[in-house]
């Protein structure tokens, strides 16, 4: 790889909620800030709402969450403000609150991503429900780590293998999209355990790579549903997100910070 460079940012206020794009943003050890901040809790349940339960939750892709002082502004798929938790919770179908503390003990549904294969169709397949990552900073919404990064060469791929031609990085809901220039696809799998120096400020470690759920796969605001955004994967990038786990489709890899600092549109990294 001769060059890195970042040239996308994203942060999602809400989880499970469209994001929005960022030209520079502060990371600390909490992720971007205001990425996860907020999250809607089943009333009846007690379990963080996730669209990697479609059954239940695809509506929430169709809404946009974007940050201002008051607190997160979300519109639903019309562009209509919502916002109040009756409004919301009319939209899901299910009574639900906006909070910005999580549970005691954070949980929610998770689909099988091989019976999502298998079915064809999301709202058909079973949930295991899964407690939030010991690597998931306390008191946010992540479910396993703080920053989530995705490289250009691994999305090139995609839609190299896909039959639509196309592979957007929405789909897979990055902080950090990073152009590796001509390296190979799916590089940063090999990047667990270095160290990400970006320009002179974030220093972020490498521990895992993400394994993808059915969200890749559901319409995400004027996107398609896309199956193939992780029948793709299942058939070409099948390895182990962690040591000692099945092999299982990844794309992108989870990060923890090692230094605080600020990330701007074009900043050189070093490893």
């Amino acid at each position: 790889m001769r060059r890195a460079t970042v040239v996308a940012l994203y942060r999602y206020p809400v989880k499970s909620m469209l994001g929005e794009p960022l030209e520079a943003v502060e990371i600390t050890e909490r992720g971007l800030s205001g990425d996860r901040r907020f999250a809607l809790l089943d009333e009846e349940t007690g379990k963080v709402a996730s669209a990697k339960a479609p059954r239940l939750w695809r509506e929430l892709l169709r809404c946009a969450a974007t940050l201002t002082e008051a607190g997160p502004r979300v519109t639903g798929p019309d562009g209509t403000e919502m916002p109040t938790d009756a409004a919301l919770s009319a939209l899901v179908g299910r009574k639900v609150r906006l909070t910005d503390v999580p549970p005691p003990a954070g949980t929610l549904d998770r689909s099988r991503p091989e019976q999502v294969l298998a079915a064809g169709q999301e709202a058909e397949v079973e949930a295991d429900t899964v407690q939030f990552g010991s690597a998931a900073p306390p008191g946010t919404f992540f479910d396993f780590a703080p920053v989530h990064v995705i490289t250009t060469s691994t999305l090139r791929r995609i839609a190299e293998l896909s039959p639509r031609g196309t592979a957007q990085a929405q789909r897979y809901r990055p902080n950090v999209v990073i152009d590796t220039d001509e390296a190979e696809a799916f590089a940063e799998h090999t990047w667990a355990g270095r160290q990400l120096h970006i320009a002179d400020g974030p220093i972020l470690r490498v521990i895992a790579s993400t394994p993808r759920c059915a969200i890749p796969t559901l319409a995400h605001g004027d996107l398609p549903r896309d199956p193939d955004a992780l029948r793709v994967l299942a058939h070409h990038n099948r390895v182990p997100a962690l040591p000692g786990r099945p092999p299982e489709p990844c794309a992108g890899v989870y990060a923890q910070v090692v230094r605080d600092g600020w990330v701007r549109e074009g900043d050189v990294i070093r490893f």
